[in-house]
């Protein structure tokens, strides 16, 4: 069984890899500019999307529902 001594330096993992690897670059959060990781969908700090592809539907606006209903009841009065 090899001692803790018998280890060559070529062998030992020191962690300095994770200092060039892109998996932890942070950058700062565009609407509370807090550290974020570069890669997240959301902030976990104000809760916001960072892209429109990542949040989720949007609700109509009231008018249009609004204006939907109008037009089918138009339609339906119109064909009776």
């Amino acid at each position: 069984m090899p001692r803790w001594d018998d280890i060559d330096d070529e062998d030992w993992d020191d962690g300095d890899d994770l200092d060039d690897s892109d998996e932890f670059t942070t950058v700062p959060c565009p609407y509370c500019r807090r550290p974020i990781f570069e890669d997240s969908p959301r902030c976990p700090s104000c809760g916001r999307y960072l892209s429109r592809e990542d949040a989720p539907p949007e609700r109509k606006p009231w008018w249009v529902i609004l204006g939907v209903i109008v037009c089918l009841y138009v339609v339906w009065h119109w064909m009776f």
